[in-house]
């Protein structure tokens, strides 16, 4: 059931300059900005397409240098609360669902502190929290 779940693999980088980073995608390289979440006037995360590719980005405060900080993958899904029952009954310590740009969002760390996110479209209002049933 998790294969047909998921969907989209769409790559998460977290960057220490917006603008920088918005001039070198999207007037660089050619992607389009999709959606944004847009605070005090500034972009602080936007969903680039380009062509069949995504990418998000959001600004990453403060700057760390750690393994695996400011990168992550997102699973898009049909049903993230499914995948976050699926990985808590495999044993792995899974996020609690919130709502976050209009979708659920659950996620898990790799062993190296990568993180691994699933999300799946909603209409339920923004941070909202997962309730167990």
């Amino acid at each position: 059931m998790n294969e047909a779940n998921v969907q989209q693999a769409v790559p998460f980088f977290r960057v220490t300059n917006m603008e920088a980073s918005l001039r070198f995608y999207v007037e660089g390289v050619g992607f389009e900005i999709t959606n944004q979440w847009i605070v005090e006037g500034s972009i602080r995360w936007c969903w680039l397409q380009f062509g069949g590719a995504a990418l998000m980005l959001q600004e990453f405060h403060p700057p760390v240098d750690v393994l695996g900080a400011g990168v992550s993958v997102c699973f898009m899904c049909k049903d993230a609360i499914a995948i976050y029952h699926s990985l808590k009954s495999r044993g792995l310590n899974a996020s609690k669902p919130f709502v976050g740009n209009g979708l659920w969002v659950t996620s898990v760390r790799d062993p190296d502190g990568y993180l691994i996110e699933f999300e799946s479209p909603t209409d339920i209002p923004e941070e909202t929290e997962y309730s167990e049933p």
